[in-house]
């Protein structure tokens, strides 16, 4: 099923959206100081990708820089990608075949706003009990 959901996800919006991180990341590897949000965005380009059967959670060692991070990266590109995110949404819900699909948009956008501390990993990998910031 999961398998089935990320091709219809990739057809119909995760292509763009991870076109879109794809862009953001470029673009922050211009400069040598931006290559860790640049490496986020890359990170994130692959979860918009195919985003079911993974799990975002957060990192307990994430500190002071993945804050200050976060508040930068919200400014600069999270507020954008995450209206990128919302307008999918909004088109993928007009179906009844894209409601899943929508949801899976809007669970994303915490992560698209603050990705600094936090991973995204497969459900195989999920050790029971984990505490998770969402599941797609």
């Amino acid at each position: 099923m999961r398998t089935l959901l990320n091709l219809i996800w990739l057809i119909f919006g995760g292509l763009w959206l991870a076109l879109g991180y794809v862009l953001a990341g470029i673009v922050a590897c211009i400069f040598i100081i931006t290559i860790p949000f640049g490496i986020a965005s890359f990170r994130m380009a692959a979860f918009a990708l195919w985003p079911f059967g993974r799990t975002v959670i957060s990192k307990p060692n994430a500190g002071l820089g993945s804050a200050l991070g976060n508040v930068i990266w919200f400014i600069v590109a999270g507020v954008w990608l995450a209206i990128g995110h919302l307008t999918t949404a909004f088109a993928q819900a007009i179906t009844i075949i894209g409601i899943p699909l929508a949801i899976a948009n809007v669970k994303m956008i915490p992560v698209t706003c603050f990705p600094f501390g936090k991973e995204v990993i497969d459900d195989s990998l999920l050790l029971p009990g984990t505490p998770t910031l969402f599941h797609i």
